[in-house]
């Protein structure tokens, strides 16, 4: 009998880790692409939203519904899973923690849900902290302990070419949209407590990677840390640059370094240009 964690593809998981832990099921979530629905890591990647993006076609999501995670919390307990730890997105920026909130109700105190306040890795890092806990294994509320901890060691930062997609997705009002195009400004976001915020602007890609680094070598300190820099489709030449500055940064201090295409639920509301890093303290 053992704790298994179950988070959503707005995660952004590297495969690799996905791969390595059993007690790991990650659910894709549902990506309506003019009016067809996908789910996101299952048919429908970063280049697809790009491009249907590009196109004009409209590019929303949803959260999982009680259902689907109902069903799932099924499965895992009638294979003998003890307990169930279900880490997702933001509910300020999702309605799948409300959806998986509702889905536990049935289950007796074994599903815990954790809102991880995060996107990206923001929910990653938070998953993977109840993944260590469960297979040293810990019982379900340590491995949930475990989750709320990495929240509040884990910091969230995205670059963006454009403020169009933020406007888009109402996030800023069309006056800063327009304003901001005007004057070339691209702007740096913060996840903090579970909302996206707009936290500086800058004038050119080359700066936002150099603000986006200096700010990821602030929330650090001298600790060690796991480090996630996420890109949107073709931004993987910038993202990787990145990392490598980082990694040199970091030497001696990095226990992780992953690069990975960020989820359609952040893509959708950012669009081209994006580019993140993520931040873990691990002491």
């Amino acid at each position: 009998m053992t704790v298994v964690v179950v988070t959503d593809s707005t995660s952004a998981l590297p495969e690799a880790l996905r791969a390595s832990h059993g007690c790991l099921t990650v659910l894709g979530i549902p990506v309506l692409i003019g009016g067809a629905e996908y789910r996101e890591g299952e048919d429908v990647g970063g280049e697809a939203i790009l491009r249907a993006m590009r196109e004009g076609q409209t590019v929303t999501t949803s959260g999982l519904p009680p259902e689907e995670l109902r069903a799932t919390y099924t499965r895992l307990l009638d294979e003998g899973a003890s307990g169930i730890v279900s880490v997702h997105l933001s509910g300020r920026l999702s309605g799948t923690v409300a959806a998986a909130e509702a889905a536990a109700a049935g289950f007796g105190g074994k599903v815990a849900v954790v809102d991880s306040l995060g996107a990206g890795m923001g929910v990653g890092y938070p998953a993977l902290a109840a993944v260590e806990a469960a297979e040293k294994g810990m019982d379900l509320l340590t491995a949930a302990a475990a989750a709320q901890e990495a929240i509040g060691r884990t910091t969230t930062y995205f670059y963006l070419d454009t403020l169009e997609y933020l406007r888009r997705g109402g996030r800023i009002s069309a006056a800063r949209a327009i304003v901001g195009t005007a004057l070339s400004v691209k702007p740096i976001l913060g996840v903090e407590d579970g909302r996206i915020d707009v936290v500086e602007k800058v004038r050119t890609p080359t700066r936002g990677l150099q603000r986006l680094a200096a700010l990821a070598v602030a929330d650090a300190g001298e600790a060690e840390v796991e480090m996630t820099v996420h890109h949107l489709g073709a931004e993987r030449r910038r993202a990787e640059a990145l990392a490598g500055w980082l990694q040199e940064r970091f030497e001696g201090r990095l226990r992780r370094m992953d690069v990975t295409e960020v989820g359609a639920a952040v893509g959708a509301h950012c669009g081209p240009g994006l580019v993140g890093v993520i931040t873990r303290r691990r002491s």
